[in-house]
């Protein structure tokens, strides 16, 4: 008897039922096919654009809508003469994310404004492959970095043992090292893969001025008429991305600021800190760390070994005139810093404290500072296990590179990727107008009290495609799942919140059907986040699936929302069946 338990047990958890539409699914059909069994093409476009608020949808759109569900559902399109769905059908359509997308894929702003318009997909340490003491230096994080769209590459560069060759490496630390010049080459092929606008390449740069030239000779041979440098010796302005398409920019300090550099102190590091909770934490606990541990950057005063020779050879030259965006502290505090200079652009490095503080003391100013010159934000030195950062607050202040260790992975990258979602995946997405209004009286406060400005409502209805991306035992050795969906927003912080679903036990393609409403303040830096997990009572929950997307970019309606894995790799099947109505 026992043994026929075991079994019946071990038959149950294969079984899949498919779920039926949802209410609201039916209603919609019922609505617009007017009652009838089948709905035409011309019904599904009224469909489009008064419940989907799809206002470009035409009547061709529709038809290859119609073409596209017969053909993957019945595989026989072409012997069908009546063009219709069945209720079926319009579900599959509605459930499908290549058909029915929470976004568009299109790039849709304005790209013609100067570089310092836009928010810019930002890497950190774009050479190592794992932890910041102790991985492998390679061109391998660097490809897959640009193929997800990142347009900021940063290379730390040192001369080599024999000091006759450049490499990359993470300064006094265990990394081996890279060739530079491989990393060029793998940038050159891969840059505009995914997408077409500039590729910006920032040098954090400990060499000697004969090894400055040696990389001057290999950026121009191996870019040639990819490499953009301005004619002047500095930019009044930066170009727009739609200018300076397929081109490659470097950023660095010019030589002469080395000149002046001081030596600095290297600060030793606690290396022995916990590691985060593999996730990492919540976004609304990311800003309590306060401790000042800024390790040298690029544009912090570095040791370098000809700082005190003087005058300037032409190999020097050669390499500053490739330079397009200088970067470099001015003397004096952060208040001299944050000055905004008439005749030339710059680029300025903050640590995320060190802009935490900013944010706190000068929190205008730094919006003032952005609405012209680069802003670039970069993890504090204690984050050995490449965990990042909150990204939000360089985003409320207008920091176009909120730099972010991609080899990592949790729930701040999670929101990265969700910010680059929008205008297409293009890796650069224009800042609010808000943020750019330059009248003095109006410079964008984020620490003032604001009106809720919009207020979106999400609800839940269904999930499926675990039992095809997931082993039968993944989640539970003999009964299916018990799935529920966390829904929420990361933004500025009055707007954020998380909630949840209540748990639907023992179902591969659980339905929930619960609606949220999210008064937001200001939409338009308002991430909507997603995240499934299984209920398991004696353990922790195990994950199911996330996905970020921005509330400015989310299409109303019924729409299929696809979930990735940890890493941000989208799952192959598993996604949820959501409505987005903006009230």
């Amino acid at each position: 008897m026992g043994s026929y338990r075991m079994c019946m047990c071990f038959t149950r958890k294969f079984r899949v039922t498919e779920a039926e539409p949802p209410l609201d699914v039916k209603e919609a059909f019922n609505k617009y096919a007017e009652g009838g069994t089948y709905m035409t093409a011309e019904q599904l476009q009224n469909f489009l654009l008064e419940f989907q608020a799809d206002g470009g949808a035409a009547a061709s759109d529709a038809e290859r809508i119609v073409e596209q569900v017969l053909q993957k559902r019945h595989h026989i399109a072409k012997l069908i003469s009546r063009r219709t769905l069945t209720l079926d059908d319009f579900h599959h359509y509605l459930f499908s994310p290549d058909l029915n997308p929470p976004i568009r894929d299109q790039v849709h702003q304005d790209m013609t404004a100067p570089l310092s318009h836009y928010y810019i997909y930002t890497g950190h340490n774009s050479y190592l492959t794992g932890n910041q003491l102790s991985s492998d230096c390679s061109d391998v994080p660097i490809i897959k970095a640009l193929k997800r769209g990142v347009r900021v590459v940063e290379l730390d560069i040192w001369p080599n043992s024999t000091k006759d060759n450049v490499h990359v490496l993470h300064g006094r630390t265990l990394t081996t090292p890279v060739e530079l010049i491989k990393c060029l080459k793998s940038i050159q092929e891969h840059a505009f893969s995914e997408s077409p606008y500039p590729v910006i390449i920032t040098l954090e740069d400990h060499l000697t001025p004969d090894l400055q030239a040696k990389v001057a000779q290999m950026l121009i041979e191996t870019f040639g008429e990819m490499l953009f440098y301005p004619e002047s010796d500095c930019l009044k302005e930066l170009p727009s991305p739609e200018e300076l398409k397929y081109r490659i920019i470097i950023s660095t300090k010019p030589p002469e600021e080395y000149r002046k550099a001081k030596t600095a102190n290297e600060k030793e590091h606690d290396s022995h800190k916990s590691e985060e909770d593999l996730w990492g934490k919540e976004p609304s606990e990311l800003t309590e760390e306060h401790e000042d541990d800024d390790m040298s950057d690029s544009d912090s005063s570095e040791d370098n070994s000809h700082s005190n020779r003087g005058s300037f050879s032409s190999a020097e030259h050669e390499y500053k005139r490739l330079i397009t965006i200088h970067a470099g502290k001015p003397k004096g505090g952060l208040k001299e810093a944050l000055k905004v200079e008439l005749d030339k652009v710059r680029r300025l490095s903050l640590s995320e404290q060190a802009l935490e503080k900013a944010a706190e003391s000068h929190g205008t100013d730094v919006v003032r500072f952005t609405q012209k010159n680069i802003l670039r934000v970069y993890p504090k030195g204690t984050r050995f296990n490449s965990s990042n950062y909150k990204p939000l607050i360089g985003w409320m202040h207008g920091a176009q590179m909120v730099a972010f260790n991609m080899q990592g992975y949790g729930r701040s990258l999670w929101l990265m990727h969700g910010m680059f979602r929008a205008n297409g995946g293009c890796g650069y997405v224009k800042k609010p107008d808000f943020i750019m209004n330059e009248s003095d009286n109006q410079i964008f406060d984020p620490k003032a009290k604001l009106p809720v400005k919009k207020t979106l409502k999400v609800k839940v209805y269904m999930g499926d495609g675990w039992h095809l991306d997931f082993k039968q035992t993944h989640f539970d050795l003999y009964s299916p799942p018990d799935f529920y969906t966390r829904v929420g927003i990361a933004g500025v912080p009055a707007d954020e919140i998380m909630n949840k679903t209540k748990k639907k036990e023992d179902d591969w393609t659980p339905v929930w059907e619960e609606e949220f409403t999210f008064p937001l303040r200001v939409p338009e830096l308002a991430l909507l986040r997603v995240e499934v997990h299984e209920y398991d009572m004696s353990e922790k929950d195990d994950f199911g699936g996330q996905t970020c997307l921005p509330v400015s970019e989310l299409r109303q309606g019924i729409r299929a929302v696809p979930l990735f894995d940890r890493k941000g790799t989208k799952y192959n099947s598993v996604r949820l069946l959501m409505q987005f109505e903006f009230i």
